[in-house]
């Protein structure tokens, strides 16, 4: 079968369309045949030979996937480790969930990791119960994850603000309900925080971006407030002098959705809701490209660059 192949750790260049051997599921397991990815950050980590538990290459790249459980079976989408990029995949029956009725596999495909993402940070936050009159800081709003964390934010009832580096992609947020968008290539986000919030600071931030920034977003909390880092786009070690969370009880979470997903009963609990929330019609996922498979080194060096918009996409079959 077709798939996307990690020849080398390295950038987009290491990256191959390559004949592999069947896919072939152990008992716990099921067979999909993919018809459309999704392209995480992680992707780009995984290519790299930075993201934690990689196996030496070559391996199939890929872990959010859409298509059909064997073959012409029910219509479903899930997260796995690897090898999501391929005609056929092989993935754990607990990682995968029905397509909504009249979605596409691309928009099936951009779920999974940005929604369950979102709806953790919220969750690590203390936020799912008692969001009204809260305040979140929503680093790189525009991406994937970003725009999903703005329409559950939305549900909640909570005041949004969101960085990127691009007044036209805060435009586009801001219909998805973000309040308050902060062009950090314009003006310093803390001090952003300070002057929007008159001085108070926000509940929570939602923090991807590493180095300085895990104490900058320190700075943008109110009392008693969570830093919840689930990534390191800058490439940077995270850095932060602990001595700086005494002064408002501050505290600072760690989100890692490949440690989550194998928490059955968090993945069950978390799964109920959005499921609700996508029956009534309130969680879209936003799709900012679309590209064939022949063509992942171009989708790959879109995202490494920042340019995209919300989710970034490959298609399959």
């Amino acid at each position: 079968m077709k798939a996307l192949v990690i020849t080398r750790f390295g950038g987009p260049e290491v990256l191959e369309l390559q004949q592999v051997p069947d896919a072939h599921p152990a008992p716990e397991q099921l067979l999909v045949k993919v018809e459309a990815g999704g392209l995480n950050f992680a992707d780009l980590l995984t290519a790299r030979g930075g993201y934690a538990g990689t196996p030496k290459p070559p391996l199939t790249a890929g872990r959010e996937f859409a298509g059909r459980e064997g073959s012409g079976g029910r219509r479903v989408m899930g997260y796995t480790q690897w090898a999501a990029f391929a005609e056929r995949a092989v993935v754990h029956r607990n990682l995968v969930w029905p397509i909504p009725e009249g979605w596409t596999a691309e928009q099936a495909a951009a779920f999974p990791v940005n929604f369950f993402t979102a709806y953790f940070a919220y969750w690590k936050a203390g936020l799912l119960e008692k969001a009204s009159g809260a305040r979140v800081l929503i680093h790189a709003v525009a991406g994937g994850v970003g725009t999903a964390a703005v329409q559950i934010g939305k549900i909640l009832g909570v005041e949004m603000y969101g960085t990127s580096s691009s007044d036209d992609k805060l435009a586009r947020v801001r219909e998805l309900g973000l309040q308050h968008g902060i062009n950090y290539k314009q003006r310093d986000y803390v001090e952003a925080i300070r002057d929007l919030t008159s001085g108070e600071g926000v509940d929570a931030v939602f923090e991807m971006l590493g180095g300085e920034h895990v104490a900058k977003s320190v700075r943008c909390l109110r009392d008693f407030g969570r830093v919840i880092v689930y990534g390191s786009a800058t490439g940077e070690i995270p850095q932060l002098d602990t001595r700086l969370l005494y002064a408002k009880g501050a505290s600072v979470h760690g989100l890692w959705l490949s440690y989550l997903s194998a928490n059955r009963p968090l993945m069950e609990s978390a799964w109920k809701q959005l499921s609700e929330w996508l029956a009534a019609g309130k969680l879209h996922p936003v799709i900012g490209n679309v590209f064939p498979l022949e063509q992942a080194r171009e989708a790959y060096t879109l995202m490494q660059e920042g340019k995209n918009y919300g989710k970034i996409v490959l298609k399959i079959s």
